[in-house]
């Protein structure tokens, strides 16, 4: 069976990223289990904004994975294969062919997955911080989406790790 997890970090108010999509005050004096988690997908599948954010790097963050891009608009480029369907077909598709799959963001993916129930689990990593704007990490959630905490784990740097199953009853939103 396939699994397909939410691995990302978030500010402690609620943002992915800062202003213009900003990255600069996530963490990186530590590894937290990221080598671990990376070595055991075997795709990643992002947005169109994450990808454009993740080219910016210089070099690809995702060597040796299958790379997807969901958005409307096609787009060139030997490391990814860009994709247009719904979610579901999507992920209907990527399941029979990988077993770990990693949703990598954002954040309008993030809520279409969630909604239609294609995200089996979160980890989390909360940062000490305040950024105060930027990409809300949770929009457009439609109804309740119950949790089961797995673990909680608090790093050295005070940054915080809660990993989630994510359970298949839902609820209405009130």
């Amino acid at each position: 069976m396939s699994t397909t997890t939410l691995f990302i970090a978030c500010s402690l108010d609620g943002f992915i990223t800062g202003k213009n999509e900003d990255i600069s005050w996530l963490f990186t004096d530590q590894d937290y289990g990221y080598k671990q988690f990376y070595g055991s997908v075997g795709a990643v599948v992002m947005g169109r904004k994450t990808y454009e954010t993740s080219k910016g790097f210089g070099k690809w963050p995702y060597p040796g994975k299958a790379s997807y891009v969901i958005s409307h608009r096609k787009g060139k480029d030997g490391r990814v294969e860009f994709l247009s369907s719904s979610v579901e077909k999507i992920m209907a598709m990527l399941k029979k062919k990988h077993k770990r799959i990693w949703l990598v963001g954002g954040a309008n993916l993030l809520s279409q997955f969630l909604n239609h129930k294609l995200v089996d689990k979160l980890r989390i990593f909360v940062h000490p911080i305040l950024i105060g704007e930027g990409t809300p990490f949770f929009i457009g959630i439609k109804k309740h989406i119950l949790l089961k905490t797995i673990k909680t784990r608090k790093f050295s740097s005070g940054l915080i790790e809660l990993e989630y199953d994510v359970l298949p009853k839902e609820s209405n939103s009130t």
